[in-house]
């Protein structure tokens, strides 16, 4: 019983616990500032190294910012820059950094292709042709300031004409049957859009062209681009019944 009285006296008179006195050096241990010494990373360089290192990291950022500008170049379409660093960015690309890769599949288109079409009436005063009419132009009028423009006006005739020239040669002779296919289309499709004008008579013939403009330079490049016209005319086409789509109503009017 004295031995049990006296640990709790001992310890009632404020004799030291182990476990009190580790907390208390925890405690001030970690209010004390770390030693100079001890500091981590660049900071715990000297300071000729903290320069050694800061320069070897601003030419590693250079080198990689360098290495993305080339690739880019490498991977744009082409313009201004690659047309006049091509062999330096080819120098930097090849073979080491060889892309088979573009940022753009297919590239952008660098021309502006509208579609035209004129016609043969027959009317009352017997059979005249009408001028060029713009397909294109009437598919821009509608598109412009429509925040939901249809997918017709917007892809219509690119897709169809692209459907001719993949499926004809430059003699417009039809590669079998895909030409015949497109050649069908493109007949029913401008019946369709005649169909919505009064011309006062029969359409009896129709005829195509293509009017191709190359986009110009932007005003910052001495670049010389022609942006004159150039055409591609088909032959004139007989209409038939089976060149009316059934909703086109009075395309023979």
């Amino acid at each position: 019983m004295d031995s049990y009285d006296g640990l709790g006296a001992e310890n009632g008179n404020g004799a030291s616990d182990p476990g009190a006195e580790q907390c208390e050096e925890d405690a001030s241990d970690a209010g004390q500032e770390p030693e100079p010494g001890s500091r981590s990373g660049m900071a715990g360089l000297s300071l000729p190294y903290q320069i050694v290192a800061a320069l070897a990291l601003s030419v590693i950022g250079l080198v990689a910012c360098g290495q993305l500008a080339m690739v880019f170049l490498h991977v744009a379409p082409s313009n201004t820059l690659t047309k006049r660093h091509g062999e330096a960015v080819d120098e930097w690309i090849y073979p080491e950094f060889e892309q088979n890769w573009k940022l753009f599949a297919p590239n952008p288109l660098q021309q502006n292709v509208a579609l035209h079409v004129r016609a043969e009436i027959a009317g009352p005063d017997g059979v005249r042709t009408t001028r060029w009419m713009s397909l294109s132009a009437e598919d821009g009028k509608a598109i412009r300031g429509n925040p939901l423009p249809s997918h017709v006006h917007q892809n219509q005739l690119r897709r169809g004409w692209d459907f001719y020239l993949n499926s004809h040669d430059d003699e417009n002779r039809a590669n079998g049957l895909r030409g015949e296919l497109s050649e069908r289309y493109i007949r029913r499709m401008v019946m369709l859009r005649l169909g919505e004008h009064d011309y006062g008579g029969t359409v009896q013939r129709i005829q195509v062209r293509s009017e191709v403009r190359s986009v110009a330079a932007p005003p910052w490049s001495t670049e010389k681009i022609s942006t004159g016209p150039s055409y591609r005319v088909l032959p004139w086409w007989t209409v038939t019944d089976a060149d009316l789509p059934a909703n086109a109503e009075g395309a023979d009017q």
